[in-house]
């Protein structure tokens, strides 16, 4: 896949995120039906336009493992792939592992 977001935009894969009950019971993500809010960074867009014309650096880089607002991103679909795209500033917080 080669995709480029562009300005503060970030591709990201979604990670489900399997709940395991007390008792060893998995519920899988499909039950209900929530968008996860959690991904892997795929691509990242050049940073925000400054007035003096150079772009602010991004705050993730691909690779980074992030937590996002629920709601906040557009969902496409890439060779068969479910992709996210978000706007940095929904991005909550960075995941290290």
């Amino acid at each position: 896949m080669d995709i480029k977001p562009i300005h503060t935009n970030v591709v990201v894969k979604p990670i489900s995120q399997d709940e395991v009950t007390k008792s060893g019971i998995v519920i899988p993500d499909t039950v209900d039906k929530e968008r996860p809010e959690k991904g892997e960074v795929i691509a990242v867009g050049e940073g925000k336009l400054l007035d003096n014309g150079q772009h602010a650096a991004m705050s993730v880089k691909v690779g980074d493992i992030i937590m996002f607002k629920k709601y906040s991103p557009d969902e496409i679909k890439i060779e068969d792939e479910e992709y996210l795209v978000i706007s940095e500033s929904d991005i909550l917080a960075i995941i290290n592992k």
